[in-house]
């Protein structure tokens, strides 16, 4: 939990990110909040986890039957079935889904535990920080082979990659503000800022990025 000063040298975390001037940024303050952020934790963890299980429900009819017609099987370029046949979909010898079913439960766990009213000491935060940094690296690989390798969509993980981006920025502007990650003051004002600017952004660049791709199939050249 966030320790209370016992004294003047006690720093807690929330004393820790203010700056040397003692002043905060609005978007610093409303960072300190907690109530918005669990909500949006809560949020992004069960899209993820809800894509992630229909994903695995899809892998099982497929080990059923090799032949079942996935729910997104929509043509040559948009199909989960399609993408099931290539080794990116069991990086680590299962179905990638299924660390989302695990690894999702941890946000929602957590956010869960904020709303009701429970703090956590910085060690947990650093760990739910490596454990989403993970998954967003890990997301974006995932991106870059869908588009550049397999040249085939699955709009499960799609939707699985829009839900990280907010999760892994949101939380890492949390942790700035609350001092968790240790950086210089004029970046974390920018940061918590313009962070909700940087998730539009990186839409925004994975919906180009998808859309020049397939540009070809969208318009059926």
């Amino acid at each position: 939990m966030i320790r209370r000063p016992v004294n003047n040298n006690t720093v807690t975390e929330e004393s820790a990110a203010v700056p040397a001037g003692g002043v905060r940024s609005a978007a610093q303050a409303s960072h300190l909040r907690q109530a918005p952020f669990a909500w949006l934790l809560l949020a992004t963890g069960v899209v993820g986890w809800v894509m992630s299980a229909i994903l695995v429900l899809e892998r099982l009819e497929v080990y059923r039957n090799p032949a079942h017609v996935t729910s997104c099987d929509i043509n040559p370029w948009i199909s989960c079935g399609k993408v099931f046949e290539h080794w990116q979909a069991s990086l680590f010898g299962f179905p990638n889904p299924l660390i989302g079913i695990v690894a999702f439960a941890v946000p929602i766990t957590t956010a869960m535990v904020m709303l009701a009213g429970a703090q956590f000491r910085r060690w947990y935060w650093i760990g739910l920080q490596a454990g989403v940094t993970l998954g967003f690296v890990f997301v974006v690989w995932l991106w870059s082979q869908a588009l550049f390798d397999i040249y085939i969509l699955c709009l499960y993980c799609m939707g699985v990659w829009a839900m990280m981006i907010p999760m892994f920025i949101q939380l890492t502007a949390r942790n700035l503000a609350h001092g968790v990650i240790k950086a210089p003051a004029a970046f974390v004002r920018f940061f918590t800022s313009w962070s909700w600017t940087i998730i539009v952004l990186l839409w925004i660049a994975t919906a180009a990025s998808v859309f020049f791709r397939f540009l070809n199939a969208f318009i059926g050249v």
